[in-house]
């Protein structure tokens, strides 16, 4: 007997709601897709996502109503391959690239995903901030060797940019994570500042703002700068910053910041640093942009109980419908409990409130390799 599909409303987690039906291999009804907007159902990014889902999978089946309200998608097997894929401008890579990451390791065959289309717009993580930050945590799960090359830039609204993914590496089944510890200290920063056809000075300039407002924290910090030239700038001017602030330990935390109309470098430059530093004082292990990934590699990992740090900014509404959606999935529940000072001097200092999160994995296995 065929189990009914697990029904869903409305549009929010979207993706992550697809991400986990493939990787739990149960169907799902999502349904009451803005139906109270003046432009209802899907949008032309949620539909160029299923698209993309549906050529690395074999076997998919995807149901999209009249009216686009409600989508049943049936998930197949995780195939990779050679892909090329045109984003809408709408939406950067990023917003692509970030959930395809958590299928990648477990397909059939290695995967060469080429997006096109907008690299970074500030609402979606930029190409940048993925390869400095997601990649590091696949990293912690015994995923290693992912490579993302930028060839073209693409700065909003027209775009033009191109960026091209390798995942050589398929795996069986993720390492357990044991990260439950004291938030380990900032050895070093580090960055890239980019610009598509505006002065190549500006670069600098958001170089100089950053390292201003960084100087505070002591440590060493680099920003190397990218200016696009000819062919290679895309379609629109633009300039921004992906800012990395790295642990001895591997961990590392991230902020970025891309220019508005009106704005100079120097805000941008600013504003990214804040950022950052605001990113570091939650405490924890990771920061908001890498939690989701974190949490579900934990769930996907073996039956053992993995244990991860986590600092109370990181804790919000879109993580606790992560954790409901995960129970849904997989009748898997998550354990938060308060972290207690080490020692007599983590007592007396004034740190962030931090919060020990522990997860027993599911002993998900890659089904082509199980099969195979």
């Amino acid at each position: 007997m065929v189990a009914p599909p697990v029904l869903y409303s409305g549009h929010e987690d979207f993706r992550m709601r697809l991400i986990l039906a493939t990787l739990s291999g149960r169907a799902i009804k999502i349904d009451r897709i803005r139906s109270d907007d003046m432009e209802p159902g899907l949008k032309d990014y949620e539909v160029s996502f299923l698209r993309l889902l549906e050529a690395i999978t074999n076997g998919s089946v995807i149901e999209i109503s009249y009216t686009g309200t409600a989508v049943v998608y049936k998930p197949g097997l995780i195939v990779n391959g050679a892909i090329t894929h045109n984003c809408p401008l709408s939406r950067a890579v990023g917003y692509f690239l970030e959930p395809i990451l958590l299928l990648a390791p477990f397909g059939k065959a290695t995967l060469s995903l080429t997006l096109k289309g907008v690299t970074s717009n500030g609402i979606d993580l930029g190409v940048d901030t993925i390869r400095t930050a997601l990649f590091p945590i696949y990293n912690k799960f015994g995923i290693m060797r992912q490579e993302l090359r930028v060839i073209k830039r693409g700065a909003p609204p027209q775009g033009g940019g191109e960026v091209n993914v390798f995942l050589p590496h398929v795996v069986l089944q993720p390492t357990t994570l044991h990260a439950a510890v004291k938030t380990p200290p900032i050895v070093k920063i580090r960055g890239v500042a980019y610009s598509t056809r505006v002065s190549p000075a500006s670069v600098n300039r958001i170089i100089e703002a950053a390292r201003g407002v960084l100087s505070a924290t002591g440590c060493e910090t680099f920003v190397y700068s990218d200016v696009a030239r000819g062919e290679e700038s895309g379609k629109s001017p633009g300039f921004g910053v992906s800012l990395v602030a790295e642990t001895r330990s591997g961990w590392c935390y991230t902020a970025e910041s891309i220019g508005g109309p009106g704005e100079t470098p120097e805000d941008v430059g600013e504003r990214a640093a804040r950022a950052l530093l605001e990113e570091i004082a939650f405490g924890g292990m990771v920061c908001r942009c890498q939690v989701k990934s974190l949490i579900v590699l934990m769930v996907v990992g073996k039956e053992d109980i993995g244990k991860v740090l986590l600092g109370k900014g990181v804790i919000d509404e879109g993580f606790v419908r992560l954790l409901r959606d995960i129970k849904t999935m997989w009748g898997t529940e998550v354990r938060i409990k308060e972290q207690e000072a080490l020692d007599e001097e983590d007592e007396q200092a004034d740190g962030p409130e931090e919060y020990v999160v522990s997860i027993k994995g599911v002993g998900f296995v890659n089904s082509t390799k199980k099969a195979a």
